[in-house]
């Protein structure tokens, strides 16, 4: 059962994504362009998202358990510090820049195009990557 409400929750969030034009790279790069060809659209996307999340929140936290855990695996961190900085920007430089989230990209990979697939490849690069470097001693400077 848990397989399908994940399927299902991956194909609303895929057409959602489809049907507000999230999955053209144009359109979010013109919500960035604020002195060119700006298209709010984009706002209009993440604030009907933050509405429902708010209000599925409201209903989630009225449960004791979830449904298919024991508990709610809620982060306890409550940390700024530098990698969740520079994480969050360079999410925010590549969204910038190509114009695809990851959330958005994976359904755009049907549309077949080319440079979606680059993208996701360049995505999973970096994944490795950060994983990579993180198993790295640190060596001291003096």
């Amino acid at each position: 059962m848990q397989l399908i409400y994940t399927v299902l929750t991956g194909l609303v969030f895929g057409i959602g994504i489809a049907l507000s034009g999230m999955m053209n790279p144009a359109k979010v790069l013109n919500f960035f362009d604020v002195m060119g060809s700006w298209d709010p659209s984009l706002a209009f996307v993440m604030a009907g998202a933050l509405t429902v999340t708010f209000l599925g929140y409201r209903l989630v936290w009225k449960r004791d358990t979830p449904l298919f855990s024991d508990r709610f695996q809620i982060p306890t961190s409550t940390l700024i510090d530098a990698k969740l900085i520079g994480g969050s920007a360079l999410f925010g430089i590549g969204w910038g820049i190509a114009g695809f989230c990851p959330g958005a990209a994976i359904p755009a990979l049907g549309t077949g195009r080319w440079e979606v697939a680059l993208f996701l490849c360049a995505v999973v690069g970096g994944f490795f990557l950060r994983r990579l470097l993180s198993s790295l001693p640190l060596k001291a400077t003096s």
